[in-house]
């Protein structure tokens, strides 16, 4: 306990030892293990970066080349094609769904991927919408796709129980492999650690961009390279209309001899705020709507396209060797200001109306940095992206359910 104090005083923490005396035995040696297993120096650099710009504006920012799928020819395509189909049915190729979220913002109480989707001929869980497409693939091409699952401590026990209540919506269950991502804890807006009431440190998913050392840290780069496995697809569970099986973008990215690559859809307007593909001090990034200016935004090449006009709809394309290698760095963190309930030292529960903590997140696209290059394909917005994010108004299920039905005409 002297030391545990020495370094709850060192790091200004020695708040928890007020809810260690109220705390019951087990609740104590619970909390001592969770402070014990907390890197501080990191704790204290993240803090920082809440109070500071999460960006460094100072970048040397660039524009990022394309390839616009529609103007390619029919020889182009079917060449691309044939590449990426000879990947795939050689069993190189595996997907992987990002699922660590809940559905919190949609009004859904549990993993996102449980949510129901009102589709036509019948409502569709989210996660089925993804097997199927995977099932689809498997029959075209003759071969079983490697599906890897990413969940989080929160939502993992529920999502493997979910797969098997719905009996892995007809999957092969061999083929499944689920894997966690990591945590890291709230910070309150002094910088003090999160207790909440069952006396345990306040911890929430480290965002997408930890993918890599997760799939380190759980044996799923080491199983994907015992199976043989050379190219990896990554999308997200929120899109309903995902493509997880893209042969012409495996085909682009080994032609252009690139190890990662991205689909990506046109801006429907210069000021629409999302992430946009470029070069930042000379390598490959997505930046943020909010780090350029007006005038970068609106800026146009010869032909009239926005120069940052390519969206990232989370949709990667990785050799395996290029998530091995960014599985060994570690990835920038970024905080935001997010509402955390919370226990105080005298055990009142807290249920806060507006943000009161910062949540750290690792971004997936920050791994693209250790490449020179990457390939980038744009496809149509209508034929790939639907994305659920938000409970009404723009992706949310209402607009995602009719992207859908029109692309299925159904």
């Amino acid at each position: 306990m002297e030391n545990l104090k020495e370094v709850l005083l060192k790091n200004h923490q020695d708040h928890l030892l007020k809810y260690l005396e109220i705390a019951n035995e087990d609740e104590k040696q619970k909390m001592i293990k969770q402070i014990d297993n907390i890197d501080f120096e990191q704790l204290n650099k993240l803090y920082k970066i809440s109070k500071n710009n999460n960006f460094n504006t100072n970048c040397k920012i660039e524009h990022s080349s394309f390839v616009d799928k529609s103007k390619l020819t029919i020889d182009e395509l079917e060449e691309l094609k044939e590449v990426g189909k000879n990947i795939i049915k050689s069993g190189k190729y595996a997907v992987v769904t990002m699922a660590g979220g809940q559905g919190t913002r949609l009004g859904h109480d549990g993993p996102k991927g449980t949510f129901l989707l009102n589709v036509n001929p019948k409502p569709k869980y989210l996660f089925e919408l993804i097997a199927e497409g995977l099932i689809r693939a498997n029959k075209k091409y003759n071969i079983t796709l490697n599906w890897y699952i990413m969940t989080s401590t929160e939502n993992n026990d529920k999502t493997v129980e979910f797969f098997k209540e719905h009996e892995y919506f007809g999957y092969p269950k061999e083929s499944i492999m689920f894997f966690e991502q990591g945590n890291m804890p709230f910070l309150s807006e002094e910088g003090k650690l999160l207790v909440d009431d069952s006396f345990n440190i306040k911890y929430a998913a480290d965002g997408n961009g930890c993918i890599y050392k997760s799939m380190l840290k759980d044996g799923v780069i080491d199983d994907m390279k015992n199976k043989g496995i050379k190219w990896i697809f990554v999308g997200s569970v929120d899109n309903a209309l995902v493509n997880m099986v893209d042969t012409v973008l495996i085909g682009l990215t080994i032609k252009e001899n690139n190890e990662i690559g991205s689909r990506s859809i046109v801006k429907s307007n210069p000021h629409e705020p999302v992430g946009v593909f470029c070069k930042k001090n000379g390598v490959p990034a997505v930046i943020e709507y909010s780090e350029i200016s007006k005038e970068m935004a609106e800026a146009t090449d010869d032909d009239g396209e926005l120069l940052y006009g390519e969206s990232n709809i989370m949709a990667h394309l990785y050799s395996i060797d290029a998530i091995e290698k960014i599985s060994k760095h570690d990835l920038p963190y970024h905080s935001a200001h997010k509402k955390a309930p919370y226990m105080k030292e005298n055990g009142e529960l807290v249920n806060p109306t507006k943000p009161n903590a910062y949540k750290y997140e690792a971004f997936i696209f920050d791994g693209f940095s250790y490449f020179d290059n990457m390939s980038v394909l744009r496809v149509k917005r209508e034929e790939n992206f639907a994305p659920i994010k938000n409970k009404e108004g723009n992706d949310s299920p209402e607009t995602a359910i009719k992207l859908y039905n029109n692309f299925w005409h159904v």
